[in-house]
């Protein structure tokens, strides 16, 4: 039989090897430090920079002449340089060999297309220099909130509130990512012990690039975002800030009644609409729901509270949270944690002190949610077991014979105020990351798990602490014992407004 011939393969042509771009600039050899950096960060610079004619040396040497780097200080890099050369470097800011710079002077060069004057503006400052200590500030961010201490009160009130209502757009539009990005660059403002200046001054904030750092840039130049004032005014963003801001009414609920022509509070009279028992409430009392509670108004929903569950459990400890434990003058609602170490104790004392407040004429609506079996392993970010009454007490207000009233004259007339209020009960083992978890801010919880999971692979929720590889969860009796775990500086709950 006559067999085809196969046919010869055709070798492949070899790949020439890429050639390296000249170096135009020769009398400048650049090192980028990693750290702080990353790898593909300085990698991607690496490449930036050889393409347009600049030395970059990957190892650091003697003949470096420019040292670059990215939120580190000053004696960070100059310990740094002495340990890999094992002698001591001159200790001085305007030093010629080699320059200590930040990344400042890498991106104007790399604008310019060739190497610029180095300036004051573009050296790492000594820590603890009068011209240094802004700088430092700015480059010494964490990228995680739990690292960074965050005031009530802060110097950038005007950016982190352009940012924060571009996060709520973009979470009304369905875009967490969006959303959350917004958020972490307000975070990083907040935290700053400094007022902007300059776009230049944020160039190399730690969240704050892209979209955010065109937003920083506009209001430090105009004043205003014009993004941000057009959002404002437009009625879909209006609508859903209307409709989500009812008790019981989440995004999608919002969306979905939007997109089915409901623009006011009025149009959910409609007899078609099918509302929980929650959103009936929420709508019942929007008015008074909408009004901030004040610390006054909550210190009085706390003596109201302990008074009717000391009623049932006479030593129960019962911990004012969110905001308000922040230091916030008033807020949305007011949360209480409850817990005894005698779980017996705890069994049952809920629906008795609920049915007895409800008894009293205390309570506009409330639902009861029973303890889920949820552990410290599961590593969800929304999973809280622990037993909870979210409810809207009729918080008693006296008007102007209040004076009278409690003096006992009759004829005092009593008016009540609808507040929303969450009481939850946790296990006494538990109480210290519940503690934590209610606490909030929400980002500032969202970041601590972040960097739990991330930099010390923890499992951290309201209910504990869990190692993975151990197999075990690790005990705490304290939030500060918390931090401990995890290889954290404590931060009070005053500077976690994140």
């Amino acid at each position: 039989m006559m067999f085809p011939f196969k046919k010869r393969r055709k070798e492949a042509a070899a790949v020439p090897e890429p050639v390296a771009p000249p170096v135009i600039f020769p009398d400048v050899c650049i090192f980028l430090v990693e750290r702080r950096m990353g790898a593909a960060r300085r990698g991607f610079l690496t490449s930036l920079a050889q393409r347009k004619g600049f030395r970059v040396m990957h190892e650091y040497s003697g003949v470096v002449t420019h040292v670059v780097s990215e939120q580190n200080s000053f004696a960070d890099i100059l310990g740094w340089i002495e340990r890999k050369t094992g002698r001591p470097m001159q200790s001085a800011e305007d030093q010629e060999s080699p320059h200590i710079l930040d990344i400042s002077w890498f991106t104007d060069s790399m604008s310019a297309g060739k190497p610029v004057p180095v300036e004051a503006r573009h050296r790492l400052g000594i820590l603890g220099s009068p011209v240094s200590k802004d700088k430092e500030a700015l480059l010494t961010v964490s990228s995680y909130a739990c690292q960074r201490r965050t005031p009530l009160t802060h110097h950038n009130a005007e950016i982190t509130d352009a940012l924060e209502i571009l996060s709520k757009a973009a979470a009304f539009q369905g875009s967490e990512v969006r959303s959350l990005a917004f958020s972490r660059a307000a975070s990083v403002l907040k935290s700053l012990p400094l007022k902007l200046r300059s776009a230049e001054e944020a160039r190399n904030l730690v969240w704050c690039g892209g979209h955010c750092q065109a937003v920083i840039q506009e209001i430090l130049e105009d004043g205003v975002c014009h993004e941000v004032e057009a959002l404002k005014v437009s009625e879909q963003y209006q609508c859903m800030e209307l409709l989500t801001s009812i008790f019981g009414v989440g995004v999608r609920t919002a969306e979905r009644w939007y997109k089915d022509g409901v623009r006011k509070l009025s149009d959910l009279a409609d007899p078609n609409m099918k509302l929980s028992a929650d959103q009936r409430a929420g709508i019942e009392h929007y008015t008074d729901l909408k009004q901030p509670v004040t610390l006054q108004e909550a210190e009085r929903m706390e003596h109201l509270i302990k008074d009717a569950l000391h009623r049932f459990v006479p030593d129960l400890k019962i911990t004012m949270t969110g905001g308000f434990r922040r230091g916030k003058q008033q807020g949305h609602d007011v949360d209480f944690l409850i817990t005894h170490p005698s779980e017996e104790a705890l069994s049952g004392l809920l629906q008795k002190a609920v049915a007895w407040m409800d008894s009293q004429g205390l309570l506009l609506y409330h639902h009861t949610k029973t303890r889920s079996h949820v552990h410290a392993h599961r590593r969800s970010t929304h999973m809280d077991g622990h037993e909870t009454c979210y409810a809207i007490f009729a918080l008693p207000s006296l008007d102007s014979s209040k004076c009278e009233a409690e003096a006992g004259v009759p004829g005092a007339r009593t008016t009540r105020r609808a507040v929303r209020v969450d009481l939850v009960v946790t296990l006494y083992d538990e109480y210290p990351f519940a503690l934590l978890g209610w606490t909030g801010s929400k980002h500032f919880e969202r970041e601590l798990r972040r960097y739990s999971w991330h930099e010390k692979n923890l499992t951290l929720n309201s209910h504990g602490l869990y190692d993975a590889e151990k197999n075990c969860s690790l005990p705490a009796t304290s939030e500060e014992e918390i931090f401990a775990l995890l290889g954290l500086q404590y931060v009070p709950p005053t500077y976690r407004n994140a």
